[in-house]
């Protein structure tokens, strides 16, 4: 809104006008304002969530061998995000940009998907809250939006990075001047770093490139699933969500910003996706609105994110990802949630394979697989056989979740580094 207010003002030449151009500048006042938001309105909510006595049942204590009770720690502190999220994003984004709708839309979406499941579980006492199946069709809808959006908007183009012969020892990376709708995205660490999807179906003949959109529309159900999930996983220590979607966030807003610069597209020889720099200012507001959640979040938690933070937070990074068509560099910069999830089903199934057979079998010590670092010797199970038990002592929550941390910067700047590693 802010913008366009001052686009008009700089007709008259008001001083300082021009400013509301550049990304950068909008960029961190969004961040700025996204992290007093959280910080001021959080401590707010938590008071609010206190006086109301509305909370987390108590968790399971067998979890923290240190014996930290957590009783009467408010829930659904993702609302504290949301807030921090849309308010700069709404006050200094471009809302005519259909990526940056894209991205309001996802937040408002599953924001509420996972206050539902949230509500559920404080308000109706029913620990499993939303069932899964309810869950997965809310992310499904949401991903058919954003891959029919894609498909279907005029405004949803890429220019095309092409290389050419500059003379007999060099090439140079240009882009094609017309925007075209595009299936592609981009292979980490591959030299000629395009996948189209179209040609996956060429089998298709004639109907070839509608194949290839469909086979786009399947990945993006898929991806916002996957890390959306995977970052709900993720959201069992204090900070922990936090702190991995933060980092996660910031090396996605440096891709999605050379993404929308020509000169930085051509040097790194990546798409160029005209439009895509309003994404920077979305970025630049989530990491703002989760640093100043870790405010109350870290570690002992005031609050907790629930499923109204964790859902959301995984569904934007999808979203994010696809629309900057960098959705197959999400193995690298989201293993943790990856692994959070793989564990799960890791375990489920060796356990359910043994009891088949009559055998108590696990192989973690406890998922998902953050949980696995936690637990003392004493307390597992006499009668089952564990494939890993290390670590052999339980390592402190704080500890655990700084590991995280330190775990999703190296991978954030490897995801960076493949701009210029093939």
């Amino acid at each position: 809104m802010l913008f366009y207010l001052f686009r008009f003002l700089e007709q008259f030449g008001i001083p300082g006008s021009g400013m509301w151009h550049y990304i950068s500048f909008r960029s961190l006042l969004a961040l700025i304002t996204a992290l007093v938001i959280s910080a001021w309105f959080g401590e707010h909510f938590i008071k609010y969530m206190k006086r109301k006595n509305i909370s987390e049942t108590q968790r399971d204590v067998k979890i923290d061998p240190f014996g930290v009770k957590k009783i009467g720690v408010p829930s659904m502190g993702g609302i504290i995000i949301i807030v921090a999220i849309l308010v700069p994003t709404l006050l200094l984004g471009r809302l005519r940009n259909t990526y940056l709708i894209l991205m309001i839309v996802t937040t408002v979406w599953l924001g509420l998907i996972g206050f539902l499941d949230d509500y559920i579980k404080i308000f109706r006492k029913n620990k499993d809250g939303l069932a899964g199946r309810y869950k997965l069709l809310g992310q499904m809808l949401l991903g058919l939006i954003v891959g029919l959006t894609l498909y279907l908007s005029p405004d949803a183009t890429i220019h095309e990075n092409v290389t050419r012969e500059r003379d007999a020892d060099r090439t140079e990376i240009v882009h094609k001047s017309s925007p075209v709708k595009s299936t592609k995205t981009t292979i980490p660490f591959v030299k000629d770093n395009n996948l189209d999807y179209a040609s996956l179906t060429a089998f298709l003949g004639q109907y070839q490139s509608a194949g290839g959109w469909i086979i786009f529309v399947l990945m993006t159900i898929f991806v916002i699933m996957a890390v959306s999930n995977g970052a709900n996983l993720n959201d069992g220590m204090d900070g922990m969500a936090a702190g991995n979607s933060a980092i996660i966030m910031l090396a996605l807003g440096v891709l999605a910003y050379v993404s929308s610069h020509i000169e930085f597209a051509s040097y790194f020889n990546i798409m160029y996706i005209p439009g895509s720099q309003e994404l920077v200012v979305f970025t630049a507001a989530m990491v703002g609105a989760l640093i100043g959640f870790l405010w109350y979040n870290a570690y002992p938690a005031q609050v907790f994110m629930g499923d109204t933070g964790s859902l959301c937070i995984g569904g934007i990074i999808a979203v994010l990802a696809i629309i900057i068509h960098k959705e197959l560099l999400l193995p690298v910069l989201c293993f943790i949630f990856f692994m959070e999830s793989l564990s799960v089903m890791m375990q489920v199934g060796y356990y359910k394979w043994g009891k088949r057979r009559g055998v108590k079998q696990r192989i973690f010590k406890r998922t998902p697989i953050h949980d696995n670092f936690r637990v003392l010797p004493e307390n597992l199970d006499p009668d089952c056989k564990y494939v890993l038990r290390w670590p052999r002592g339980a390592w402190h929550e704080s500890k655990i979740t700084v590991r995280f941390w330190i775990t999703s910067i190296l991978l954030a700047a490897a995801a960076i580094i493949t701009l210029k590693i093939r």
